[in-house]
């Protein structure tokens, strides 16, 4: 049984998301990925990392939410957080290579690695809807539990007392996103940046400007994209 002090995530999000972890859908989810590793498959990312979105973000720090599909399957590349690889990846994956492009062309940042943590540091939930992924397989894991859990996720941070943005990159997300209340909250839609939608208005619809717009408008602190 888990508890408050065995939560694998922030505590700040204990409240709300301890009682998923009774119901009969993450009982299920758990049980499939105990039988993942008995039958000797290799998931990612570690086990330490599942819930690496929401123990990098504390609910009441959170200022943006990036919504992601699933973990890369490559070995040494997904941590927990949705686009971001490990600091030493090379190359980067094709799309957080397009989200680096469309961000130096907005702000005329430049980010030194693939990785987000940064991000996450300063309130912004990187946050996938499937957590967990098979090596080599991508989207091996959907449909096993994980989109209920995220949603509940969605859920309680669009019923924070502060308005929030959301950027939600591609139909997956957008689809992922529809609980969203827009009266209250900065939604930012756009193509996906993958390299076969990028082209169609991913580019050029300057995300990070919009969100630090938004941010300096509500009294936050602005994102520093570079970390």
């Amino acid at each position: 049984m888990i508890t408050v002090e065995s939560l694998p995530f922030d505590k700040s999000w204990a409240n709300d998301l301890l009682p998923e972890f009774d119901k009969p859908y993450m009982k299920s989810l758990k049980a499939f990925l105990r039988a993942e590793k008995d039958k000797a498959k290799v998931i990612f990312p570690h086990s330490s990392l599942w819930f690496n979105a929401l123990n990098s973000t504390p609910l009441d720090q959170v200022k943006v939410v990036i919504l992601g599909q699933d973990p890369y399957p490559t070995p040494g590349h997904a941590h927990g957080l949705c686009f971001s690889v490990m600091p030493d990846v090379r190359p980067l994956p094709k799309s957080l290579i397009n989200i680096f492009q469309e961000l130096k062309d907005d702000l005329g940042v430049t980010k030194q690695n693939g990785c987000l943590q940064g991000w996450a540091n300063q309130g912004v939930l990187l946050l996938n809807s499937v957590l967990t992924v098979e090596s080599g397989k991508p989207n091996s894991h959907q449909g096993k539990g994980w989109e209920i859990f995220t949603d509940k996720v969605i859920s309680v941070v669009n019923d924070l007392d502060h308005p929030v943005a959301f950027v939600l990159w591609g139909a997956y997300a957008q689809k992922k996103g529809a609980i969203i209340d827009t009266a209250r909250h900065l939604v930012i839609r756009s193509p996906h940046p993958s390299p076969l939608s990028a082209h169609r208005g991913f580019f050029g619809s300057r995300p990070f400007s919009k969100i630090n717009h938004f941010l300096q408008q509500q009294g936050h602190s602005e994102i520093n994209w570079a970390i």
